[in-house]
């Protein structure tokens, strides 16, 4: 047992220098150092150069090499955490916040006049409060819509999209555009999107997660199967979008890896993306785009998301890290991400308005309204108590996968994954594995697919 608890103070402290490292950089004199745990997104330098320069008196340091929750925690329990670290999902939040190491800074923004569950994009909420208090504020928030290609379009003499396509008005316009040699294979697609946005088609469908009270995942539902059908179906059936064959042998080929990538070379006409794509879109200058609302589903929603930085609980600089919240609920900040288009700024009010919706170095960009109708339809995703998000997400992206490679059907990977990450919560509540012929039908599911184990 020694041995074990030897390793595990020898990972800390591993897991611990690079924080420690970056604390004890030099300190310009008269000055408060904060550190924050966020990525190393390009336009992170000029959020920190602004927040700098409008407070001379604290020097705002990024640690982009310690991202990770499970290396946050550990450094924040063993006393050399950051002053701010950034979460992504309500799974995270929870976790944060029953590790003990996100602050309660409900009263903190109160007294600073900021009541935040008001003022910001209510799809974002889930990653900075929870059981109604505030432990953080959004940096951004997002909600998709499609990218299309003016010259793409304009080339092959058909219109460009109006402000809403139907899904099936979107296949036959994608159908139009899919151009493929004499040997069958496509050198252009009409339609790209990534295969985990299947989330986003299940809530259009009216799909759930999770029961109310967390104790059931129902992402087996008529509706979810029916989303997962539909994006199926653009590969398989009206064949708009590269199989996982194709997109091997375009990157092969030299198009790129992933879904910017294809649109940002010209081989779709049409993707399903945020308006964070463009911080790499406006780099291509031949790139003429336009932008219209995804289609909805049965039900008028987009599924939203976010990012938020927390405040460390053990931070020895509350004060100056009170001021960073203010900060990213004030209007300079919020017009820096909507110039950067890091998604969109998270408070409400600041997307809208001429600044916003028509940006003097982007003139082309005539279509930042949709974004924020996007986001006013926003819907975040669910969480349970009872089972870790990361988890259920690895649960679902392996059946997922299956369907993808055409390997199962969408309704049964559903089945099979429910009722494994039922399994989970079951075992997380004391209640056992043993819940009744929809478990054991999903393992059946799995052993006949020879996957064993719902994998």
């Amino acid at each position: 047992m020694k041995w074990v608890f030897a390793a595990l103070l020898l990972v800390m402290g591993l897991l611990c220098i690079p924080a420690q490292r970056g604390l004890h950089d030099p300190i310009p004199p008269g000055k408060t150092r904060l550190v924050w745990i966020t990525d190393d997104n390009p336009v992170r330098k000029q959020q920190i150069e602004l927040f700098n320069q409008l407070h001379p008196h604290i020097d705002l340091k990024i640690d982009p090499t310690n991202a990770g929750m499970e290396k946050v925690i550990v450094q924040s329990l063993a006393g050399v955490g950051p002053d701010l670290f950034d979460c992504y999902n309500g799974f995270q939040l929870e976790a944060y916040v029953r590790a003990g190491i996100a602050a309660d800074i409900t009263q903190d923004m109160l007294d600073l006049g900021i009541d935040v569950g008001k003022i910001i994009w209510p799809a974002v909420a889930v990653t900075n409060i929870t059981g109604g208090r505030v432990y953080g504020f959004p940096g951004n928030a997002a909600a998709d819509a499609i990218f299309y290609n003016k010259d793409i379009f304009d080339r092959m003499g058909i219109p460009y999209p109006g402000r809403q396509m139907t899904w099936d008005e979107l296949v036959a316009v994608a159908q139009r555009l899919t151009v493929r040699d004499e040997n069958g294979r496509a050198t252009q697609f009409g339609f790209l999107t990534d295969w985990w946005k299947w989330q986003d088609l299940a809530m259009m469908w009216g799909a759930r997660m999770f029961s109310d009270d967390g104790t059931r995942c129902i992402i087996d539902s008529p509706e979810a199967i029916a989303a997962v059908e539909c994006l199926h179906s653009l590969i398989y059936k009206h064949k708009v979008m590269p199989s996982p064959v194709e997109e091997a042998s375009a990157s092969q080929g030299g198009w790129g890896s992933g879904t910017i990538a294809f649109f940002n070379g010209g081989k779709g006409a049409m993707a399903f993306g945020g308006r964070w794509w463009l911080c790499t879109l406006r780099d291509n200058k031949d790139l003429r785009l336009g932008v219209t609302l995804a289609p909805f589903g049965p039900g008028r929603v987009y599924r939203g998301y976010g990012r938020s930085t927390l405040v460390s609980a053990n931070t020895k600089h509350r004060k100056e890290a009170l001021e960073f919240m203010a900060h990213l609920a004030g209007p300079a900040y919020n017009q820096l991400i909507n110039d950067q288009a890091d998604a969109v700024g998270p408070v409400a009010k600041y997307c809208a308005g001429e600044r916003f919706l028509h940006n003097p170095e982007y003139p082309e960009e005539t279509y930042n309204d949709l974004w924020a109708e996007a986001m006013d339809l926003g819907v975040p995703d669910e969480v349970s108590p009872y089972v870790n998000g990361n988890l259920a997400n690895r649960i679902l992206g392996k059946q997922l996968d299956l369907v993808k490679n055409d390997q199962k059907s969408p309704a049964d990977a559903l089945k099979a994954a429910a009722a494994e990450i039922n399994e989970q919560i079951d075992a997380a509540r004391g209640v056992g594995i043993a819940r009744g012929e929809g478990s054991a039908r999903g393992e059946r599911t799995a052993r006949a697919d020879g996957t064993g184990g719902g994998a």
